[in-house]
C-alpha cells in the first residue's frame, strides 16, 4: 500500500476573539461541499464559559481563502437538562430522503465521571441554522454502550447493501478513573438515518496498553474500498488510519495514511494532531484538523496525493 505523504500547510484559520461564542478553538472541522473547490467548515467554538457552539467558514480549497466567516452560531448549546446544555461540537452531515442533517456530538459535565458525551441529530433550516430533531440523543447509553456513546460519523452505502447507512461512532469501555475514559469506534446500522442498530461490533480497537482513546472516526469510500481516518491517543492525540473492503472489518495502517505531530516546538501542532476531515479535491487530499489543546488556536490543512 502507498504511503501517504502529508504535506502540512500551517493554520488556514484562528477564531475569531470579537465574537462572544468564538473566544477560543475551532474543533472538529466538518466539511460540506458547495461548488468546484469551495466548501462550508463547521466547527465547533468556546464562548468566555467554555461552552462550544457550532459555526462555519466559507474555505475556498483553490487558493486557501477564507470567503466568510459566521457572525452568529447554527447551533448553540440545548435546553437546561438536555444532554447537550454545556456544549454542541459537529460531527458529520448526510442528505437523508432530501432532508440535511447535521449529527452532533453534545457535551454535559458528568457526575461521578468529568463529563458525559452522546451524539444527536439536528436539520438544516432555510436560513441555514440548525433545529434539532430530538432534544434527546440518537445514540444514548444501552446494553452493549454502557458508557460514552458519541461522535457520530453516517456514511450511505453502496446499492445492494443491506443497511442503507453506517454510524461509526465513539463508544466508551470504561474509566480508568473519574477523569480519565476509554473508548474506542464501533459501528451501528440503519436504514433511515435516525434509528439505530448497536450490536457493540468494534471497527477500531486499541492497538496496544499504551492506547486509551480512539476519537473521531472519518469514513469516505474511494475507488471501491473504505478509508478511515481518526484520532488515537496514549499521552497525546495522533492521526490514524485504516481501510476495509466491506466498512465492517477493517486493518489499521497508521504509519500508510496517519500523521504526527510536527517537530517544530512552535508549531500549532507540536503536541497533538487530532480530528482530521479529509476532502479529495483536483486528485488530493486535503486534510483538516486541530493540533494542540484540542484545536484552541485553530484549524490546520495538510495536503496530500490521493
Amino acid at each position: 500500500m502507498k504511503k501517504i505523504e502529508w504535506q502540512k500547510k500551517g493554520l488556514i484559520f484562528k477564531p475569531s476573539a470579537d465574537l462572544e461564542w468564538m473566544q477560543s478553538h475551532a474543533m472538529l472541522p466538518t466539511a460540506e461541499h458547495i461548488d468546484n473547490g469551495l466548501y462550508k467548515v463547521y466547527f465547533g467554538s468556546r464562548n468566555k464559559n467554555n461552552q462550544s457552539h457550532i459555526g462555519y467558514i466559507l474555505l475556498d480549497l483553490d487558493s486557501l481563502s477564507i470567503l466568510e466567516i459566521s457572525k452568529e452560531p447554527v447551533l448553540c448549546p440545548g435546553k437546561l437538562g438536555t444532554f447537550d446544555d454545556n456544549g454542541v461540537l459537529p460531527s458529520s452531515i448526510q442528505v437523508i430522503e432530501n432532508v440535511k442533517y447535521m449529527y452532533h456530538i453534545g457535551f454535559k459535565p458528568g457526575g461521578t465521571t468529568r463529563m458525559d458525551l452522546f451524539g444527536g441529530i439536528s436539520y438544516f433550516k432555510e436560513d441555514g441554522t440548525l433545529q434539532r430533531y430530538s432534544e434527546a440523543p440518537i445514540i444514548e447509553r444501552c446494553r452493549v454502550n454502557p458508557y460514552i456513546n458519541t461522535a457520530p460519523f453516517v456514511i450511505k452505502t453502496p446499492p445492494g447493501s443491506f443497511y442503507q447507512y453506517y454510524m461509526y461512532y465513539v463508544a466508551g469501555c470504561g474509566w480508568i478513573h473519574k477523569d480519565l475514559p476509554e473508548y474506542n469506534i464501533q459501528i451501528a446500522f440503519s436504514n433511515n438515518g435516525i434509528d439505530w442498530i448497536r450490536n457493540g461490533d468494534i471497527c477500531i480497537d486499541f492497538q496496544n496498553e499504551d492506547e486509551v482513546a480512539l476519537a473521531r472516526p472519518y469514513v469516505i469510500y474511494l475507488n471501491n474500498k473504505y478509508h478511515m481516518w481518526f484520532s488515537y491517543k496514549g499521552s497525546a492525540y495522533r492521526i490514524g488510519y485504516a481501510t476495509s473492503e466491506d466498512g465492517i472489518n477493517w486493518i489499521r495502517s497508521d504509519k500508510v495514511g496517519g500523521m504526527k505531530e510536527s517537530a517544530d516546538k512552535n508549531s500549532f501542532d507540536s503536541e497533538m494532531v487530532a480530528y482530521g476531515y479529509v476532502i479529495v479535491h483536483n486528485n488530493k487530499y486535503h486534510m483538516l484538523y486541530n493540533g494542540n489543546n484540542y484545536g484552541q488556536t485553530g484549524i490546520g490543512l495538510a495536503i496530500a496525493d490521493a
